[in-house]
């Protein structure tokens, strides 16, 4: 059975879509921008800021399905510019760890709000294998 999730902690969704659906063990993210979910607005500074934000609002999604970003599987990054990849990388793989889901990232010719970056996920709360 799926069924929403909702944090307080991360920005209402700005169009007719959940924050996230939960379905069995499978958490679908949809796309965080880097909102203050205070305010509703993107936060100042460049891409790296707004990712450190979007991955701050998915991080609170996340808690509300009772996982966190080590329960992330696959990300989507959306770049309005290709040439923040490297500023955006570097604060993903902070944020990730040693953890290294799979991952996508595209330029995409605009975003909501004018962001410049945008982050979904996958995760789930299975037991990982490792081989």
């Amino acid at each position: 059975m799926s069924e929403p999730v909702f944090s307080k902690s991360a920005p209402a969704a700005i169009g007719p879509y959940s924050q996230a659906i939960l379905d069995g063990r499978t958490v679908y993210c949809s796309g965080q921008l880097g909102l203050d979910p205070a305010t509703g607005a993107l936060v100042s500074g460049d891409a790296g800021s707004q990712a450190e934000q979007c991955l701050k609002n998915l991080s609170s999604v996340l808690a509300s399905a009772g996982m966190g970003l080590g329960n992330v599987v696959k990300t989507t990054i959306f770049l309005a510019d290709m040439s923040d990849f490297e500023r955006v990388n570097s604060v993903y793989a902070a944020a990730f760890g040693q953890w290294k889901p799979a991952r996508s990232t595209v330029q995409v010719a605009a975003l909501p709000k004018g962001a410049r970056v945008e982050i979904e996920a996958i995760a789930s709360s299975a037991p990982a294998s490792v081989n």
